[in-house]
């Protein structure tokens, strides 16, 4: 499976006239090695950088953490793999990087002296064995925000919802960098309806993204207790538009297009719905992998759209939402990645595409009926 990803940095290499590439950054680190250099959450860089020069893999971390990286944070690479250390006191991860390298070099981090290098590109398509985890973690997601939604009540806090996910997550060995939770107060009016010590009252919109293995899924469930009139239609509007967005996610695949294209269908989805323009209010998504979003498409966006990749499409019509991860394999076929069969759906005929889509319908709850 490393196999894979040497052979896209042989080619880099190659192209760039570089003796050596690494990464710090989480998610790229986690590409390369399948494990975690993440101590502080609040750093955009990690505690160790993992590097390649056409021939080996090397990691580089301070003398605190090299063992536990070595032991526990290395599932991918080779046990021969050389973990190089520095003093912690010494330097920087960017100082010692400049002080290890010879020749010209790129990294995804700065460092005096080396190329500024994007590994975006290199992320995509995902692997086997990424997609092996993708499902994995998609089924594990779908099931702990599922368990969670099923025991809320009208007078359960944001805050509380948002502290249960979170946990029901991480017992599952999944990391939560994103976890809304909007009651009927706020989740008309703001489309990231970050947690508040606000009661759901008559809905809610759940949504999260989650990572285990540098890999993110992404979904949204709505539960309703005593729903607004309007929930129910914005909801189907909602999830027709994302079944629009999917069905031309696999077009767009098969005919070599980019994002854009991608992009005009799902506007014309929200026009042909009723509410044309709605798409300015938040954004639609796009490719999901080491990145909650390897991008998030616009009009304009000309990156590719490609097979195997995962996809997640998050369209919204004010107070409802439709969002889940998908994976388009290089059959054009399409997996729903954050599904468990246990929740209740939806039929949806994507606009201007014969067929129709399985979505996550709204689940009802109702509490003192005796």
């Amino acid at each position: 499976m490393l196999a894979a990803k040497l052979e896209r940095l042989d080619a880099l290499l190659d192209a760039e006239d570089l003796t050596s590439v690494w990464f710090a950054r989480p998610n790229a680190f986690a590409w390369l090695t399948g494990g975690d250099n993440v101590v502080d959450r609040e750093s955009p860089v990690g505690v160790a950088a993992v590097g390649y020069d056409g021939s080996q893999v090397r990691v580089l971390t301070d003398t605190i953490e090299a063992d536990r990286i070595e032991a526990e944070e290395l599932p991918d690479l080779p046990d021969e793999t050389p973990v190089e250390t520095y003093p912690w006191y010494s330097a920087s991860l960017a100082e010692a990087l400049a002080d290890a390298v010879d020749g010209p070099a790129a990294a995804d981090v700065d460092v005096p002296g080396l190329a500024s290098l994007d590994p975006t590109p290199l992320r995509q398509p995902l692997t086997e064995r990424d997609r092996e985890r993708y499902r994995d973690l998609g089924r594990e997601t779908a099931a702990a925000v599922e368990s969670v939604c099923r025991e809320l009540r009208p007078d359960d806090t944001e805050d509380e919802v948002a502290a249960a996910l979170s946990i029901a997550l991480r017992s599952r060995g999944i990391e939560a960098p994103v976890v809304l939770v909007g009651g009927s107060k706020r989740a008309g009016i703001y489309r990231h309806y970050t947690p508040t010590q606000t009661d759901l009252g008559a809905y809610a919109l759940v949504s999260v993204t989650a990572q285990r293995y540098g890999l993110h899924a992404s979904c949204t469930r709505t539960v309703a207790f005593d729903p607004p009139e309007w929930l129910e239609s914005r909801h189907r509007d909602a999830a027709r538009v994302e079944a629009t967005a999917l069905a031309a996610t696999r077009e767009t695949a098969a005919a070599d297009g980019t994002a854009s294209d991608v992009f005009a269908a799902i506007q014309e989805a929200y026009a042909a719905v009723g509410v044309d323009g709605e798409w300015e209010h938040h954004h639609q998504g796009g490719a999901a992998g080491f990145a909650g979003r390897e991008w998030i498409a616009t009009p304009d966006l000309e990156t590719p759209v490609v097979a195997p990749m995962a996809y997640a499409w998050n369209p919204t019509i004010q107070g409802a939402k439709s969002e889940d991860t998908h994976l388009l394999t290089e059959d054009g076929d399409l997996e729903t990645l954050t599904a468990t069969g246990g929740w209740p759906t939806l039929e949806v005929d994507a606009i201007d595409t014969a067929g129709t889509l399985e979505r996550p319908g709204i689940l009802g709850i109702h509490h003192g009926d005796g």
